[in-house]
């Protein structure tokens, strides 16, 4: 009986940082390993390597909890959330906030074999993690804000290798903002109904009638931003291949969210973590060339 126990509280916490939902790690995994191959010319550390990897892994982890804990009150009014373990009351509050607490320490432990710059740049990051999830109470455009919380390992990659965050990283984190704004206005899209109906704000509702538009732009913006500094910093044709990929991902995903259905929504939602794979392995590739 204690055996069966022990195991379903673990499910639990692995359902509370959504283990079995891997997207939410590669969306933050990809530009995390995009900047990491360009600020080391190809050629990142291993040990940086592991340590950025499973960094991401961790925040993000930590960020879910936080998340669930900031809307356990919102989430039990969703359809698609009122199962998760905070808003159904099979968690406790507290325990959701030990757990991100538990998750954001091992992850700064990681940090401490970095130089001072990353560590500082960390600070930034939790702050970030820890207030994104109020920002949907007063803020009409969260998915901005989301989106330079899930792109700070951008600045922090360049600062680890280099000491020092150039303007490509800036770059690449405000491309990054436009990226997450589009995949998660089209996630919101999804939960447009249940979201008025609790109260919170999103993209979705800001937009309006021009929610698929504004997708559209956003795209527009992120692949702009990556052939500016593409061009700035003489990339090679296997760059340029996968960034003509990633237009073609993002074609796809508006035919997929044009009827506003919430199953294809939330499918080119998912689907942004092959378009986060196939620009990092334009970049790496050029490397080898």
């Amino acid at each position: 009986m204690r055996h069966s126990t022990f195991w379903s509280r673990c499910t639990l916490y692995l359902q509370l940082i959504r283990f079995d939902k891997p997207v939410g790690s590669l969306l933050l995994l990809w530009p995390t390993l995009s900047a990491l191959w360009i600020a080391s010319d190809g050629r990142p550390p291993l040990t940086l390597l592991l340590i950025f990897i499973a960094g991401t892994v961790l925040m993000r982890s930590a960020g879910c909890a936080l998340n669930d804990y900031a809307d356990r009150h919102f989430d039990r009014h969703v359809q698609r959330t009122c199962a998760r373990p905070l808003a159904s009351g099979k968690l406790a509050p507290r325990q959701a906030l030990v757990c991100a607490a538990a998750l954001a320490l091992i992850a700064f432990t990681l940090l401490l074999q970095l130089n001072a710059l990353t560590r500082a740049l960390s600070f930034a990051a939790l702050f970030l993690a820890v207030s994104y999830p109020y920002t949907k109470r007063f803020f009409a455009l969260p998915q901005a804000y989301l989106g330079i919380a899930f792109g700070f390992g951008i600045p922090m990659a360049f600062a680890a290798v280099q000491n020092q965050v150039p303007l490509v990283a800036w770059a690449m984190l405000a491309a990054n903002m436009y990226w997450t704004m589009a995949y998660d206005t089209e996630y919101a899209i999804a939960d447009r109904e249940d979201d008025l109906n609790i109260g919170i704000r999103t993209s979705a509702m800001t937009f309006g009638a021009d929610d698929v538009r504004a997708v559209m732009i956003s795209y527009a913006l992120f692949l702009t931003i990556y052939a500016v500094f593409g061009i700035a910093l003489h990339f090679l044709w296997p760059f340029w291949l996968g960034w003509i990929g990633a237009g073609a991902c993002a074609i796809y995903h508006c035919t997929l969210i044009r009827a506003r259905d919430a199953r294809r929504c939330l499918a080119a939602f998912r689907h942004n973590s092959w378009l986060g794979a196939i620009l990092f392995g334009g970049i790496a590739a050029q490397f080898l060339v």
